[in-house]
Parts: structure tokens; C-alpha cells; sequence
């Protein structure tokens, strides 16, 4: 090997990393595409998750301090069901605070994750043992996904189960068709 090889090699640039990983086409190698399907999947939505949990917490944390009036409760994400946003959160210690909210965007983010990559992996599977991927696949990965999803909140009852994934079932299902149209 040259000096001038070598020397390429170690003056790979950011932007060279960018594009290598766009060609290798994603962050984990777990040795089989459903796995590394699964596996980007949860990564991804449990990021997005936690956004969205943190974010959440902050709008609220500041409608209170502003003096308006939020202390109906707050709509669960998975049950439709009301509940206190966080019943640790309140003040008493700024460590109870924060560890009240870091509770509650773990949970969130292992909904998240547990959602998309549960949802990857059904579809990618359906589509491999039936060699074709439509809205049949995706309404029964979201009937499944809906129903763990459901699975996950707190005092789940057997109306909320079915209800979440005949939600699920028609989301992926109305997706999945008009995907095309858009």
C-alpha cells in the first residue's frame, strides 16, 4: 500500500462518513435485515419519544406558571383515559421533580420505540412470508402493534385493548393506501 493510500484514509472528512452511511443504508449492523430494521426503528421513535414527553412537560410547567388552568388532567397518549401529568411533580424538591420527569420520558420513549419497532419488524416479516406488502400487511401489524401499545398504560382493560388496535389496524391501513396519492 502507498503513503498516498494510507494518507486517504486518515483524511476522511465528516461529510465522506455522511455519505458512506447513507450507502450502507443505516446506523446498526445486527447481521439480518429485520433486526437491523427493528433495532434503527425503536433508536429513532424513542428519540422522538422523549422530544415529545420533555416538550410536553415543559408546555405544561409553563401554563402553570403562568396561572392558567390545567389541572383537569391531561389526555393519556395510548387510552384516551385522563390522568395526572406527573403526580411527583410538585414541587416539593427540584430532585423529586426531576426524577418525576426523567420517569416518565423513559416510559414514553420505550412506548415510542416499542410501537415503531414492533411495527417494522410485523410489516417487514408479513412482506417477506407473503411477497407483497399492502394495506392487509400494515392493518394487521397495526392491530398487533395497537394492542402491545395498549398493553403498555396503566389498569388496561380488555375495551381499551381492542380498542387501540382496531385504531391501529385502520391508521397503518389508511396510511399504507394513501401513500401513493401524496
Amino acid at each position: 500500500m502507498t503513503s498516498s493510500g494510507s494518507s486517504n484514509l486518515e483524511t476522511r472528512s465528516l461529510l465522506d462518513e455522511i455519505r458512506s452511511y447513507n450507502k450502507t443504508g443505516g446506523l446498526l449492523d445486527l447481521g439480518h435485515p429485520l433486526l437491523n430494521r427493528v433495532a434503527e426503528s425503536f433508536v429513532k421513535a424513542a428519540g422522538i419519544g422523549a422530544a415529545q414527553a420533555v416538550s410536553r412537560e415543559a408546555y405544561f410547567i409553563t401554563l402553570d406558571s403562568t396561572g392558567f388552568d390545567s389541572s383537569g388532567g391531561v389526555v393519556s397518549d395510548v387510552t384516551g383515559t385522563k390522568k395526572q401529568r406527573l403526580p411527583d411533580f410538585k414541587g416539593e424538591t427540584n430532585r423529586k421533580s426531576l426524577e418525576a420527569m426523567v420517569k416518565n420520558t423513559g416510559k414514553e420513549s420505550l412506548q415510542w420505540g416499542m410501537a415503531a419497532g414492533m411495527y417494522s419488524g410485523l410489516t417487514y416479516g408479513l412482506r417477506e412470508a407473503r411477497g407483497a406488502h399492502d394495506w392487509k400487511n400494515s392493518a394487521v401489524a397495526g392491530a398487533i402493534t395497537g394492542a402491545a401499545l395498549a398493553l403498555t398504560s396503566d389498569d388496561t382493560s380488555h375495551e381499551q385493548v381492542v380498542q387501540c388496535a382496531i385504531t391501529g389496524a385502520a391508521i397503518s391501513a389508511a396510511a399504507n393506501m394513501l401513500t401513493g396519492i401524496f
